[in-house]
């Protein structure tokens, strides 16, 4: 758990990261190599995924996406200065009970 529970951090941190530079090269005229960091970012995004343990792509995207919401939010507060309200962690915490449903809920 502790291994599946670290490829999705890194995985969310890749792709939040990697948008975030895209998104500071076209928003804000930043530097085109933050733009380039970004898409190569982004694809090593995409590779993460591929060494966790289960079996199904669809599960593992599903469960990737309250992670990713969790630290989406941490993001905005830490880098963007965008302190989470209460609906922000309610909405975070309703998503990672809902993610962990999907992952790891007893299937016959």
């Amino acid at each position: 758990m502790f291994i599946s529970l670290l490829l999705f951090v890194l995985a969310g941190l890749a792709e939040i990261g990697g948008g975030y530079l895209v998104w500071i090269w076209l928003r804000d005229g930043k530097p085109f190599w933050l733009g380039a960091a970004g898409f190569i970012t982004l694809c090593i995004y995409g590779v993460i995924p591929v060494f966790q343990a289960f079996p199904s792509f669809g599960r593992v995207y599903a469960a990737y996406g309250g992670i990713f919401i969790v630290l989406s939010i941490l993001w905005g507060w830490l880098v963007d200065k965008a302190k989470p309200d209460f609906y922000d962690l309610l909405g975070a915490v309703i998503c990672v009970i809902g993610a962990s449903l999907i992952l790891w809920a007893p299937r016959h």
